[in-house]
């Protein structure tokens, strides 16, 4: 079967359609928005706290956002009519994520243009917002195809805000060597490397490491995607 774009843009208008008419979901995407502007007020420049808003805005409108549209359409019990649909899995993961993608870069931009961060090396910068995208909205699926409602997603969804959207604001309470060498290691604090890094004014050859965890990350979380929406087209 050929990748067809006339079938992405159809669930890509759709999401559009249904996004409009939830509240919920649009008051979601305010709060990163909110939280930078607070952040901006303050004028805090710290390297780590200032990615803080970007880091938010992929977690809430990347993971929250894709999961509570996802939920929506097993509450609405549309997925299942998706998934038998013509579509492909690859079109149906395009289509679903498309909307998702969009609202969470608008979302990064206004972030940054709202707490006064500076963008380093936006070329490397823009590669690594991608990795990070692609994990969140993968993760995001994730947690719409485990979850039964819109609503159970926010408490489904909180470990992964605490864990892959504050963990930072914690290390600092953690003693352990062997969990602060784990919330090392995760895409959360991959990003705020490679953007602290590039502010410093590091090339690629500093941060490709990072680059790399990241994309490991990123490659796991489609697999997992892949595997979980496999078994409840299954089911």
């Amino acid at each position: 079967m050929t990748f067809s774009f006339k079938r992405v843009n159809a669930i890509f208008i759709k999401d559009w359609k249904d996004l409009q008419r939830n509240s919920y979901i649009i008051f979601t995407l305010a709060i990163p928005l909110v939280f930078a502007a607070w952040l901006g007020r303050m004028g805090e420049e710290d390297g780590i706290f200032s990615t803080y808003p970007i880091n938010l805005a992929l977690v809430i409108a990347g993971a929250f956002i894709q999961a509570a549209m996802v939920a929506e359409e097993k509450e609405k019990n549309t997925l299942r009519g998706l998934l038998l649909s013509p579509a492909s899995t690859v079109e149906i993961f395009v289509g679903k994520s498309a909307l998702s993608a969009v609202m969470t870069i608008v979302v990064i931009i206004g972030s940054i243009f709202l707490s006064d961060f500076k963008v380093p090396s936006p070329l490397l910068f823009a590669v690594s917002v991608l990795l990070g995208l692609v994990f969140y909205i993968a993760t995001g699926t994730i947690l719409g195809l485990i979850s039964r409602t819109v609503m159970e997603t926010s408490i489904i969804g909180m470990p992964v805000l605490v864990v892959f959207g504050m963990s930072s604001m914690f290390k600092s309470m953690v003693e352990n060597e062997t969990f602060l060498k784990i919330i090392d290691y995760l895409p959360n604090e991959q990003l705020n490397t490679i953007w602290v890094g590039l502010s410093k004014g590091e090339g690629f050859s500093g941060i490709i490491g990072n680059m790399l965890i990241l994309l490991v990350w990123a490659a796991i979380s489609i697999v997992t995607t892949v595997v979980i929406y496999r078994k409840r087209r299954i089911d």
